[in-house]
């Protein structure tokens, strides 16, 4: 059948780790006929979590698109992850969908990415829908549940619909006034509903307080602006294993989520920088083609497959569409549609489809698919991923194998938006950095079944610095004669310190010639070879502002590579007199927690040489810590996080500035680097 842009409803399910979602998915498929029987995370036989990987860590670690065929209408649905390790694949959801579902586990209540998915949903002007998953579980008390998430995000969450029978099954609170419910009362439900949605129509509003009632009929655009506005945000009864309220989901998603044409129009923004205003897509598929691509996946037999979400115009297999600002335009050919792991080629794709095309190498994550040059400086609104923080130094565990795995990690951050590579000249080694520790196994274990492809791994080296603390000066006499040509350079200069941050500042104040002007660079070049390795530990030195104000030169004999040589031996006899020192780096720690948990967070930042510099509630019972630590006392802190708060917290960090290192502490690499340079020279 072929759908309007009308019949459509794009929704993605999010919330925390074992809410539940996939298991939802199952039962949304097979409640719209599009599997025969649900499949099983835990026997690895679910549509969503296709991938080897998924199936060994028995959950979802990247967003899988779904679509469900009903006789008027088609759901594009997104599966995405819940651990806060691959949160940056459920973000990426974010800006394909009109509707976010975050699904809450009964048994567990408000979680960490609950209470984000609400905020990122939020910022991304989504409209909002809360499913309690898993009512029929043991020990649970929805009502209470109910009442957390009214607590933790405000009057706006009202149930639609109740459980009945001990949660065997749903009743309708939205069109039907009245029944038996396990709590509340369906009347009041249904009463709070109507009040909550006719305050967006004053017209409305006053029909309501004239005639005391509403056809139902009547409450649809209101309820549509409802949910656009965050003025409501319905509450979905379900249990995904028995099928309890599933149907009435779909029947909520179908009757009352917005479609493509009433949903908030996507952030999109035209022209670059200061000069970019914002941009309104229009979902009507007679104009020119307007599409996201939100999702990138590197498959090994199709290869890259660029997953798009179309927001103007129509798709076909013969249209020739350009990618961002690039001037040569690619021929679809093949325009498919996921099903999980599965592709099902289509004819074409209209406003609130989402689809995908193959083998298209100049497609990436977060571009812009257009038919038109009219289009060419548009762009979505970027999204706020968490930084990478948690990394790993990784070496190939065979010789030769390091361009291998430089194209495989290439491929995988085309994929992933949260993993970021670094290459540290100064300490030579390779870190590939991601959300957490879980988040980098799974990548390393992909590159090991998916490529055949081993590494080593390890801790990455703390990024010391080293700085002078007081003024000296500095001299050298380079001269050689060996016979031949002589050389001869001689250089006067001094040092001294800067404001931390400065880097580094090389002055030229010669008087009178004594060393001629084509020689200067070369001070500067023997100088800054100095700069790469410190004197105490060989890191490198910030910092410090180098003055060269005199020296002698030979009409015959003097060279660049002697004004090279004596730059940098009178440096390191400035340096050795201006009382040098071991910065270390200090960082900016966030972290989201539950609130009963700041005394641990903060008792374990005090412990490690750190301290909390604030905190701010956000919801009722979670908060955010702010504080300071030294980088190198951080190593296992993801682990550490998650074992004081059961997994129900999230951090994020970022360089704040350097600090001098402890005397213990200094002494300790200087002993290091001692041994170090005795073995080589050994």
């Amino acid at each position: 059948m072929a759908y309007t842009t009308e019949n459509l409803r794009t929704v993605a399910l999010l919330g925390h780790g074992s809410a539940g979602k996939t298991t939802l998915a199952e039962a949304l498929l097979v409640k719209a006929g599009a599997l025969p029987v649900a499949g099983s995370v835990e026997r690895g036989t679910t549509t969503s979590d296709f991938d080897a990987l998924e199936k060994t860590f028995l959950h979802s670690l990247r967003t899988s698109v779904l679509h469900l065929d009903l006789p008027q209408t088609r759901v594009h649905l997104l599966d995405t992850p819940g651990f806060p390790d691959f949160i940056g694949q459920s973000i990426g959801a974010l800006d394909a969908v009109e509707t976010a579902a975050i699904v809450v586990n009964a048994q567990s209540g408000v979680e960490m990415i609950t209470t984000r998915m609400m905020e990122w949903a939020g910022r991304r002007k989504l409209c909002r829908v809360l499913v309690i998953n898993k009512i029929d579980a043991d020990n649970v008390n929805p009502a209470q549940v109910l009442a957390d998430l009214r607590g933790a995000f405000g009057k706006e969450v009202l149930p639609i619909n109740l459980p009945s029978g001990g949660g065997t099954r749903v009743v309708d609170c939205f069109f039907n006034p009245d029944g038996e419910a396990d709590f509340s009362s369906v009347a009041e439900a249904h009463q709070a509903l109507i009040d909550q949605v006719i305050e967006v129509d004053e017209d409305l509003m006053a029909k309501y307080l004239e005639q005391g009632e509403i056809a139902p009929d009547e409450l649809h655009a209101p309820f549509e602006k409802a949910l656009r506005e965050g003025h409501l945000v319905p509450v979905c009864f379900v249990s995904a294993r028995t099928g309890a309220g599933v149907g009435e989901l779909l029947d909520v998603l179908v009757k009352l989520a917005p479609n493509p044409a009433e949903g908030n129009p996507p952030l999109f923004t035209k022209g670059e920088g200061a000069n970019a205003v914002e941009f309104h897509s229009v979902p009507d598929p007679k104009k020119h083609v307007l599409a996201h691509v939100f999702k990138v996946v590197i498959d090994p037999f199709i290869g890259k497959l660029g997953i798009f979400r179309v927001h103007q115009g129509t798709v076909t297999r013969d249209t020739q569409l350009f990618v961002g600002d690039g001037r040569k335009p690619f021929k679809v050919g093949h325009l498919l549609m996921l099903q999980g792991g599965k592709q099902v080629e289509v004819d074409r794709a209209v406003p609130g489809d989402i689809a995908a095309v193959a083998k298209v190498d100049e497609i990436v994550f977060d571009c812009v698919l257009h038919d038109s040059h009219d289009e060419d400086q548009i762009h979505m609104r970027p999204l706020e991923f968490p930084k990478p923080m948690h990394g790993f130094a990784i070496a190939p565990k065979k010789r030769g194998d390091e361009q291998r795995i430089s194209d495989v990690l290439h491929k995988m951050i085309a994929e992933d938006p949260t993993l970021l590579l670094e290459h540290d000249a100064n300490l030579n080694e390779t870190v590939l950095r991601g959300l957490g520790e879980l988040h980098l196994r799974s990548v390393f274990e992909r590159m090991a079944s998916q490529f055949k492809l081993e590494i080593d791994t390890r801790p990455p080296r703390v990024p010391y610095r080293e700085t002078v603390t007081a003024k000296a000066e500095g001299h050298h006499r380079h001269k050689k004669q060996t016979g031949g040509a002589g050389q001869f350079g001689e250089v006067y200069l001094r040092i001294e310190p800067m404001p931390r941050g400065s880097g580094f500042e090389f002055v030229d104040s010669v008087k009178g010639g004594t060393i001629p002007n084509q020689y200067i660079p070369a001070v500067q070049k023997g100088v800054e070879q100095v700069l790469t390795a410190g004197p105490i530990a060989g890191f490198p030195l910030q910092d410090v502002r180098v003055i060269v104000y005199d020296g002698k030169h030979h009409p015959v004999d003097s060279k660049e590579i002697a004004f090279v040589t004596a730059g940098r031996k009178a440096f390191l006899d400035a340096i050795e007199k201006a009382r040098p020192i071991v910065l270390e780096p200090i960082v900016n720690l966030e972290v989201l927690c539950p609130e009963t948990n700041m005394g641990d967070v903060a008792g374990d930042l005090s412990s490690r040489r750190g301290q909390v510099t604030g905190t701010k509630s956000l919801q009722p019972g979670t908060l955010t810590v702010n504080g300071l630590a030294p980088l190198s006392e951080l190593e296992g802190y993801a682990a550490r996080l998650k074992a004081m708060t059961a997994g129900h917290a999230a951090w994020t960090m970022s360089l704040s500035h350097y600090d001098p290192a402890p005397p213990n502490l200094q002494q300790q690499l200087a002993t290091e680097y001692a041994k170090h340079r005795k073995h080589e020279e050994e």
